[in-house]
């Protein structure tokens, strides 16, 4: 019988990250302030630590994995590699599919690879306490139980819409002992600012960035943590990529198609980058970012400087945007309703390194039910983009009869997600295109500063 799980040894966890920076053609950009001028690590001392400004800032091709982080990794690392033989059967097709499984994290999803690293070095550098922000609820539970392993406490600013959609995200990370606030809320000034001029607002990941940010920039035992976007964040997801390729090695295989859900681009870059390491020394590859139709950042957006949050408190960052103040609609994929994206992944993509696809949400979650009725596992509805585009690209296998290796990140379970599927089931669902002329309003407000050529 072929085989269907590809397991590595704890030793085989990676001992480095990988830094994309490394191996791209051209520099990244540097930040901006508001003046336009490029800004310093000085200007991130206020909200994070030392080291990790270092790893942002880095290019260094590896950067050393601290004993503690990998000693909290291999609770759940390396993750197991699947073929997926029973889809596979049931569209019929040559190609053989592969899926990373990263919801065998405690959290269920592949956040925590970067939460246990910044809980730890905020841990070293003393501070006691981490705002951040969460959407879908995934993120905002990896930090709770970061925090629950490094001794800090953690306050969760979770977007309104995911608040009410998912309550059992909000009791995991109760459990591990973080508080969880709805945001925009009334305790930051950009909360209440949000409220008095929308006081119905179902929020964005941009509020509550905002909202965490002004957190941890007023206090001093408090940093802030982010989930996705940032070159730090992506750096530590890594260990994703690094794994699967040991574990197609293993098995004389290689993707000649990478796949990821990208909203900030942490899951994205965490899969693809390594592969992309590959592909920079003369390996074919291709990698591709889904994102939703409703939310349509890389299809559809600017490549301009702006703000990472809502209110313009974080420095401008040159990536792809649908606008600082872009009001996505209430999707169930709550981690992919991001109005920027990761500068990284938004500089290889304009540079024609990388693909995006935009798939619309009715067709993710009938690629969710098909593939959770032949393996077994029910994903996160974000998952769903990525296996929307494997099966689609599967069926023009069978069509063409080519037998391509398609790969893809299945990020993370669906088990706290039904009431999503169950409004799939019963018809309740909707796609939606987000409106062009809503896209030009939102980029009309995009900060005037001149992009480098």
């Amino acid at each position: 019988m072929p085989q269907t799980k590809i397991l590595l040894d704890e030793n085989e966890i990676p001992t480095h990250w990988y830094n994309v920076v490394a191996d791209m053609p051209n520099p990244p950009a540097p930040p901006l302030g508001p003046d336009g001028q490029p800004v310093g690590p000085d200007a991130l001392a206020a909200i994070f630590p030392e080291a990790l400004i270092e790893q942002e800032m880095s290019a260094e091709r590896w950067i050393k994995i601290p004993d503690p982080v990998r000693e909290a990794l291999n609770m759940w690392r390396p993750s197991p590699l699947i073929r997926a033989h029973r889809l596979e059967q049931a569209l019929g097709t040559p190609a053989r599919i592969y899926y990373k499984y990263e919801g065998v994290s405690p959290a269920g999803s592949h956040k925590p690879n970067t939460a246990v690293a910044q809980a730890y070095y905020n841990q070293q550098a003393g501070i006691k306490r981490l705002s951040t922000e969460t959407g879908a609820g995934q993120w905002g539970s990896s930090l709770a139980l970061a925090g629950q392993m490094f001794g800090l406490e953690v306050r969760v600013y979770m977007v309104k819409v995911s608040y009410e959609q998912k309550p059992f995200r909000r009791s995991m990370m109760h459990t591990w002992g973080a508080e969880v606030l709805a945001s925009p809320s009334d305790q930051t000034e950009a909360g209440r600012s949000i409220l008095a001029a929308h006081p119905d607002s179902q929020g964005s990941l941009g509020i509550a960035i905002s909202e965490a940010v002004e957190e941890a920039a007023s206090r001093d035992d408090t940093n802030y943590s982010l989930g996705s976007v940032l070159n730090h964040v992506l750096l530590h997801q890594t260990v994703i990529g690094q794994e699967a390729q040991k574990q197609f090695e293993k098995i004389g295989e290689y993707p000649d198609v990478v796949y990821a859900p990208c909203g900030g681009g942490s899951n994205f870059g965490g899969v693809a980058f390594p592969f992309f390491a590959d592909k920079a020394a003369g390996k074919e590859v291709r990698l591709v970012a889904v994102e939703p139709t409703s939310c349509p950042t890389l299809t559809k957006g600017h490549y301009a400087y702006d703000f990472g949050d809502a209110i313009g408190m974080t420095p401008l960052m040159l990536m792809y945007t649908l606008g600082h103040d872009f009001m996505p609609p209430g999707i169930h994929a709550g981690g992919l309703r991001y109005h920027g994206d990761s500068a990284l992944v938004s500089q290889l993509y304009h540079e024609g390194l990388i693909e995006a696809r935009a798939v619309p949400q009715l067709g993710t979650f009938e690629a969710g039910v098909q593939f959770a009725r032949a393996e077994g596992i029910i994903p996160a509805p974000e998952s769903n983009h990525a296996i929307r585009a494997v099966i689609d690209d599967a069926l023009a296998c069978k069509e063409s009869g080519e037998s391509q290796v398609l790969f893809f990140n299945l990020s993370g379970h669906g088990h706290f997600d039904m009431a999503a599927y169950d409004r799939y089931f019963a018809g309740e669902l909707e796609d939606f295109d987000y409106p062009e002329e809503a896209i030009e309003e939102a980029l009309a407000h995009l900060p005037k500063v001149d992009a480098p050529a």
